[in-house]
């Protein structure tokens, strides 16, 4: 992605509301002051088809057969990504908490994924598609994001992590919190 690309996507995160600031508490527990709220950015099928095909061109020189997105948020970059790439797309979702391939779909014996996420912070739920992946005769080849947020702080794939927009985003336990975000009431926009 060129630095105009990565200006204009960060520039479209703000508009679309993507981008929010205060006091959030992440999947992972963690607390932040920033949320990345992709779903509000991908709302927009244009957009998103834009987005999308900026990371799969980061993709393209991949050997891979299929991509993989754990539901929620990776779905509809996923879908964009293995419509640009001209490639099939399958979901897992969860099930009394975990991960899980449902629906019928098949994963085959040294089938080729990459695994899509909307945005990456500690990356375990990507790890339980990676994880999914292998114990079916699989390969992960990378996981790709939008965002990672991680600041290189996140779970060892086994494979690269390539995404749009990498930034050291600060996060805090909860026992831990800075002075300013104890004093705001914390919310929880994403999935569960």
């Amino acid at each position: 992605m060129t630095e105009s690309h990565s200006e204009e996507f960060l520039q479209l995160l703000e508009t679309t509301g993507a981008l929010l600031s205060g006091h959030f508490i992440l999947r992972s527990g963690l607390h932040s002051r920033q949320f990345f709220q992709c779903a509000h950015l991908l709302q927009y099928p244009q957009i998103s088809s834009k987005v999308c095909g900026w990371l799969s061109v980061r993709l393209a020189h991949l050997e891979i057969d299929s991509v993989v997105s754990p539901a929620m948020g990776g779905l509809f970059v996923g879908h964009e990504i293995a419509r640009h790439l001209g490639k099939r797309h399958i979901f897992v979702e969860k099930e009394e908490g975990k991960l899980v391939l449902r629906r019928n779909f098949e994963i085959k014996q040294g089938e080729r994924f990459v695994i899509t996420e909307d945005v990456i912070t500690r990356g375990g739920r990507a790890m339980e598609t990676v994880e999914i992946i292998r114990r079916a005769g699989a390969t992960p080849v990378a996981v790709a994001s939008l965002v990672d947020r991680s600041g290189g702080e996140y779970a060892d794939f086994g494979c690269p992590l390539i995404s749009l927009l990498e930034l050291n985003v600060e996060t805090f336990p909860a026992d831990d919190l800075p002075a300013d975000l104890a004093t705001i009431p914390a919310s929880h926009p994403g999935s569960k």
